[in-house]
């Protein structure tokens, strides 16, 4: 009797879990925590016209934070700083001095083959009115009118 007595004690004294009852482990490691979760969507930023592309009035050509490009003729720049076409024509994209650096512009040329920063002394100012050419419409209008 003491020598089972005494067998049980030193099996008691090996595992260190009969005294305790069942000891739980994790089936999962600990995740630890996110800083920035990635909760907000894409704001669709960036070019959305490129060079020699055609533009009609209230085109967005670029969407951006700050004016990392700044309008040039024949466009405006919004509050959030969008930049929009004003007029019909081929957007362009140049560079000019400013202040120690350069200045990326945007601007759009009512012609194709036309280049910006135009050079107004020896072609004259670039004109755009808002108006219809009537002798275009005469010559193409009737004919697509009774087709109709």
């Amino acid at each position: 009797m003491s020598f089972s007595f005494l067998a049980r004690c030193c099996e008691t004294a090996r595992s260190p879990f009969s005294l305790l009852g069942s000891v739980r482990t994790a089936t999962k490691r600990a995740g630890g925590t996110v800083r920035n979760h990635g909760g907000s969507p894409g704001k669709r930023l960036g070019l959305k016209k490129f060079s020699d592309q055609y533009v009609i009035p209230g085109n967005i050509i670029v969407r951006q934070r700050g004016t990392q490009f700044h309008p040039g003729q024949n466009v405006r720049i919004g509050r959030d700083h969008t930049i929009y076409a004003t007029t019909p024509g081929f957007v362009r994209f140049y560079k000019q001095k400013w202040l120690r650096g350069d200045r990326k512009f945007i601007g759009v040329v009512l012609h194709r083959g036309e280049k910006l920063p135009r050079d107004e002394t020896s072609l004259g100012r670039s004109r755009f009115f808002g108006l219809v050419d009537l002798n275009a419409f005469a010559k193409s209008g009737p004919s697509s009118q009774t087709s109709a």
